[in-house]
């Protein structure tokens, strides 16, 4: 029985750190955590780092690698998408295409620089740090932002869900019924797939989670979610770049696990030689890794650019940072081979929640940063000292 529940801690370590810190910070601002408006903010402010961490994942998985880049990129992509819808005067849906195409050019140019080059990935990605910035703000010629963005774009990723449903006023608060309604249908579909996964591994004669351990994570999970939908049905509703990230999480859960392709960023992390030698052309993989993560890079720009209304030359700074803290700490491996979608997500949230809670506290950014250093060194450790200890058994 002991063996279990140190089972149990050791494999959500980090959830249960989340949930401390959540208590934490709750405490220490008197509430005001927990309120309706601080989970909007959670989201909205930190969309950018669920998308890149996504990418990042994908990335760190083929060996531990890295893009150094997206955080200058997204910063020249809203220039010049900025410069087209504002300047240019064209319309959203054109502005988005010649954003995602640029997208795809960097990613085109930087994976085969990788993969086919051979050019580590640190060495390619801090030449586009450094670049792609200081092009980005040329372009601006001196202008501290562009703006305003069309209405159209910014509601498209960063407004929020109106109700199709009328929801009640109670008590002065008008609720947004539509939010509780999605988290009922999230809910279900969690509960639908969580149990046909263990049916299904039960037929197959895999090991399966015990019917106790399904209904509990069932429970829980559905609780989080439920949790959030009524916060965000008393904060007006649900805000779009939730929607966003959930699609993109959803995707990028189902290829990792799912699919051959997301089998093979695996195996490349694990032992790049041996895949090769089986058949797997790691190169195309490799460029697959980093054209994928330029566009995602894009869709952080398009949250970015809606949330400020303007693209600026400031934005995008420190974003690589976030997204390899949030893989990192969310236990994707600094070597690769290892790590899933779930862990990144949780990794994100508690990086989001660190600078969240830090700031309702008053606490200076500086101290923000060396307390987020202090976090993804401690998860590096916990990772060498678990490896170390599975090692030795």
């Amino acid at each position: 029985m002991k063996d279990k529940i140190l089972n149990v801690i050791k494999e959500n370590t980090m959830l249960i750190v989340l949930v401390l810190v959540v208590l934490f910070f709750n405490i220490t601002t008197h509430g005001t955590m927990l309120m309706p408006s601080q989970f909007n903010a959670l989201i909205t402010q930190n969309a950018y780092v669920y998308v890149l961490a996504t990418g990042m994942l994908m990335c760190m998985l083929t060996g531990g690698n890295i893009d150094l880049s997206c955080g200058s990129f997204v910063c020249f992509v809203g220039v010049l998408g900025a410069k087209i819808m504002v300047d240019k005067g064209a319309s959203t849906p054109v502005g988005i295409l010649v954003m995602l195409l640029i997208g795809v050019a960097y990613g085109c140019v930087l994976g085969y620089v990788i993969a086919y080059l051979n050019i580590p990935p640190w060495i390619a990605t801090l030449a586009g740090f450094l670049a792609l910035r200081g092009w980005g703000v040329a372009l601006m010629h001196g202008a501290s932002n562009i703006s305003p963005l069309p209405p159209s774009f910014c509601g498209l990723f960063s407004g929020k869900m109106n109700d199709l449903f009328g929801g009640p006023r109670i008590g002065g608060v008008q609720y947004n019924m539509t939010s509780i309604v999605i988290g009922i249908i999230a809910s279900v579909l969690v509960v639908f797939l969580l149990f046909r996964e263990r049916s299904t591994k039960l037929k197959k004669g895999y090991i399966a989670d015990s019917l106790v351990k399904v209904i509990v994570k069932a429970v829980l999970i559905c609780f989080v979610i439920m949790l959030f939908a009524y916060k965000f049905a008393l904060a007006g509703g649900v805000p779009y770049s939730l929607i966003w990230v959930a699609v993109i999480v959803l995707i990028y859960s189902f290829i990792t696990s799912k699919t051959d392709v997301g089998r093979y960023f695996y195996t490349i992390g694990g032992n790049k030689e041996a895949t090769r030698l089986s058949g797997i052309d790691t190169k195309k993989i490799m460029f697959i890794a980093y054209l994928n993560m330029a566009v995602l890079t894009v869709v952080s720009a398009f949250l970015t650019m809606s949330r400020f209304q303007a693209a600026n030359s400031t934005a995008g700074t420190n974003y690589e940072m976030d997204a390899i803290s949030a893989c990192v700490v969310g236990g994707v491996s600094a070597y690769g081979g290892s790590g899933t979608v779930f862990g990144m997500i949780i990794g994100a949230t508690l990086i989001g929640v660190i600078n969240l809670g830090m700031s309702l506290m008053g606490i200076d950014a500086n101290w923000q940063k060396v307390v987020k250093g202090v976090v993804l060194l401690g998860a590096v450790v916990f990772e060498i000292l678990n490896n170390k200890k599975n090692a030795v058994k």
